[in-house]
This record gives C-alpha cells, structure tokens and sequence, in this order.
C-alpha cells in the first residue's frame, strides 16, 4: 500500500524501511509537517502516517478524504491531536501505537528526577569550565520521599516499580486503579491529596479536555513548598505561565519538562542558529532548578523499532480488511 509518511527524520526511515522488509509497502518520506499546505503531497496515498505535532483537525482530514485517503495510521500512542469525530464523518480509520516502549519513557522520567535532584546539568557545566566547588549542587535522598503518580497505565506503572526500588513511599491517582501498582504497594488517593502529600508529582495521563491544564496555579498552590514536578506525558497537562509563577516564588522547587504545550513550532529541529521566539518557553530556560528535554523520552532503540513494526503492521491489516486491533474512534461525549 501506499504511505505518505510525515514528518519524517532520518531515524525515522532508517526504523520504518527495517520494518517494511516484511510488509513491502510502498513509502513516500516527507520531512514536512502535516498541514492544510502540505496535505496536497499525500493525493492519490490511500495511507498517511502522521506523528505527534502533525495536524488532523477537521480541515486537514476533509483535504486528505477528499484526496483519497482512507486510513491515517499514528506513530504515536497520543491521539489529542486528532478529530476523531471528523474522522469518523468522513470515514476515516484512525490506528495509533498503544505501546512501543512504557520502560523508554519511564527511564526517561527518573532521569529527569535524578538529574534535579543531584544538579546533574550543573555541576556538568561546571565541571567543563574547572569549577569543582560543590556549593549549590545539595541533593537530596530518594529514599523515603513521597512521590505521587498521576495516571498508572503501562508508564506510569514503570515508573512506580523503579521509584519503589529507590525506596519511594508511592501515592497515585487514576480513575481505574492498577491492580499491578496496588499489589506494589501504591496508596490511591484523590488528585488533591496526591498533590498534597507528595514531594515529587509525575504526570503520566492522557491528553483530554478533562486534562488539559491539569496541573494550574490552583493545583501547584497544593504542593510542599519546594517539591518537585515531572511531565513527559503531554505538554497541556500543565499551565505554563502558572509554573513558571510558582517557580519565581520558590512554591515549586525543581522542574523537568520532556513535553511543552506550545512545542509544535520548536521541537525536533535545530534550531540554534535562530532566535528563540517563544518568551514563555525562553523564560522557562532561565531557572536554574528547570531541565527541559525535546519530547525525547520515547527515543530508543526498542521503542523506535516497536512503533515502526507496530505502525506497518496497522497498515497491513487494514489494506487486508482485517480487524484493526489499534483503532481508535469517536465516543459520544467527543
């Protein structure tokens, strides 16, 4: 089948053309984004694969339906980019990747915690200028800390188990509990009181309207003075003019970010020859208790293969009428 592939890297290639060896499908590799102005290159491709900064609202779809497209299959597990309703009206199939690697991002997750706590990116810097002094790098021991786990799907539960074998007292809040995660020990609590009671908040649920901005000056006025706050979930799960507020007053003391609400324009190029444009995220930059990585947290060599051979296995089963086990659709709430 024909795939017009967007937003593509050369990692990107190198993973899909290995999976395709047992798929022979035909793929088109465009480094574009997909948008109302590039949706023209996927005519006549019954397929476009898309990824996370790609637009699917309802004027793309209708340009890409109009245009032949059938089936728009995600290298993402996250799918609050797309308009599922639309999709549904123009007769769209949509499939994602549910689950690539949960151990890549949760590794990553602990990274973060880990690299704020011992001041890892500083004494890096300082130790590269031959500056050896060790004010201002105090850490903190993790064991015994209190960290609370906001959404214990596959990562979130990873997390929990590398947390607990750091010697963490666990709190969690999901609407659905995780049997996994209580037979580990996790306490479930209300959001608030996770919030409340922890010294490190992660964030690991979904991107939805009841989501979004889950995390605003309201919940971050909850917090321990000084704890800390980890995303590598969704960038809109947190107000970001409302945290950097409370990291100018001291409220929040430590913050890692793989993910940003408004990353769309920055993330996955290189762009340091250029003026950075975005002040909020220039001013996130800024803190010396702030890391920010570029929505890498999904970046190995196992998560990379298992959503390439995940994605072409979609496409597979959908050119062949199969049952699509990774299709997502509309919910009459959407």
């Amino acid at each position: 089948m024909k795939i017009a592939v967007y937003s593509t890297k050369p990692y990107d290639r190198a993973f899909l053309d290995r999976s395709n060896a047992a798929h022979l499908h035909e793929l088109l590799y465009l480094e574009a984004r997909l948008a109302p102005e590039t949706a023209v290159l996927a005519r006549g491709f019954p397929t476009v694969c898309a990824f996370v900064n790609d637009r699917l609202d309802r004027e793309v779809l209708t340009m890409l339906a109009a245009a032949g497209t059938r089936h728009v299959a995600l290298r993402s597990a996250g799918y609050n980019h797309v308009d599922l309703k639309a999709a549904a009206e123009l007769v769209l199939r949509v499939t994602r990747v549910p689950a690539y690697s949960p151990h890549a991002v949760a590794e990553h997750t602990v990274g973060l915690i880990l690299a704020l706590d011992r001041k890892v990116h500083r004494a890096y810097a300082r130790v590269r200028e031959g500056n050896f002094a060790l004010d201002g790098l105090l850490g903190f021991d993790l064991h015994g800390k209190t960290a609370g786990i906001v959404g214990t799907g596959k990562i979130g539960a990873v997390v929990a188990r590398i947390l607990h074998g750091f010697g963490c007292r666990l709190l969690a809040y999901d609407v659905a509990p995780n049997p996994e995660c209580v037979a580990l020990g996790v306490e479930y609590l209300a959001l608030t009181d996770v919030f409340r009671r922890s010294d490190i908040v992660t964030l690991h649920c979904p991107l939805t309207e009841a989501t979004h901005h889950l995390v605003d000056a309201a919940r971050l006025a909850l917090m321990k003075r000084g704890s800390m706050l980890i995303n590598s979930g969704r960038g809109a799960l947190i107000d970001t003019r409302a945290v950097i507020s409370a990291l100018k007053t001291g409220q929040l003391g430590h913050l890692g970010l793989d993910v940003y609400e408004e990353e769309g324009p920055l993330f996955f190029e290189d762009r340091s020859g250029r003026v950075l444009q975005d002040d909020v995220f220039a001013r996130l930059l800024t803190f010396p208790n702030v890391v920010v990585t570029g929505h890498q947290a999904f970046f190995t060599e196992e998560a990379l293969t298992a959503i390439a051979d995940t994605t072409l296995a979609n496409v597979t089963a959908f050119e062949r009428g199969e049952t699509l086990a990774n299709e997502v659709a509309a919910t009459p709430t959407d």
